[in-house]
């Protein structure tokens, strides 16, 4: 069963006709997407579909080679829009955890907002701590990451890219390097930001999670978006054969 409806006003996020290339291979071919506040969508597609490229253009961390992408409305592709601004607005989670290794946790999950917000470091260490409380992490927040197990580093990430309120949040594939037993966890952190209403562009192979949390699913194929619609409409009666193909063998 899908979670309840996203938001019904435009959207916040926009890409049409996203183009994308390295050498010869195309790997986004004319993508549009978009993203309504409050509105979870998930985008699900075999390796090298291009979901990580898609994720990683949308917050100007690789250059499009096409198209357009409008962040509440402003042009964030034009090439003369200050990067580092637009990706302010973002928060980003790889399944790579990325957190700094000389950092302690509660400095990786302040540093963006001491850094780039100038929020004072008492205040982003209040804030910090009431997130780190919120998963449980409390006990490690001056540990450094090296301390802490692969799900508590993929919290600690979550909360980081939630710590300077973005207006999207943008999940690239972020339990595929995790042991089974911890992607619980991790999935049960983004189920209680859904629920509070955060806006989620997520890239996942965890599809029943999908089934059940997002208000739409974007099914990826080689590049392009073969299929989109309700969590009901995309795993209960999807229309195109290769979208049966790949829900057939992935959910078998």
């Amino acid at each position: 069963m899908g979670a309840v409806s996203g938001s019904t006003a435009g959207p916040l996020l926009e890409a049409h006709d996203l183009w994308k290339s390295f050498g010869d291979r195309e790997v986004l071919r004319g993508v549009s997407i978009d993203l309504s506040a409050h509105e979870v969508v998930a985008v699900i597609g075999a390796s090298g579909s291009g979901k990580s490229t898609l994720l990683r253009c949308l917050n100007l961390l690789e250059p499009i080679d096409d198209g357009r992408i409008l962040l509440g409305g402003e042009d964030i592709s034009d090439p003369r829009v200050h990067a580092d601004r637009v990706r302010a607005r973002f928060g980003a989670v790889f399944q790579s955890y990325n957190l700094f290794p000389h950092l302690s946790v509660i400095d990786n999950v302040t540093l963006a907002s001491r850094v780039v917000r100038g929020v004072s470091r008492r205040d982003a260490e209040r804030r910090g701590m009431e997130l780190l409380e919120r998963i449980g992490l409390t006990a490690q927040a001056k540990e450094h990451p090296d301390r802490l197990s692969g799900g508590q580093q993929q919290r600690a990430a979550i909360v980081r890219a939630i710590a300077t309120d973005p207006e999207v949040l943008l999940l690239d594939e972020i339990t595929s390097a995790l042991d089974p037993e911890l992607v619980t966890e991790v999935l049960e952190l983004v189920r209680s930001l859904a629920d509070d209403g955060a806006t989620i562009l997520m890239a996942t192979h965890e599809m029943a999670f999908a089934r059940d949390v997002a208000h739409r699913v974007v099914f990826l194929d080689a590049g392009r978006i073969l299929e989109q619609g309700t969590p009901a409409e995309v795993f209960g009666a999807p229309r195109e054969p290769r979208t049966r193909e790949f829900l057939a063998r992935f959910m078998a």
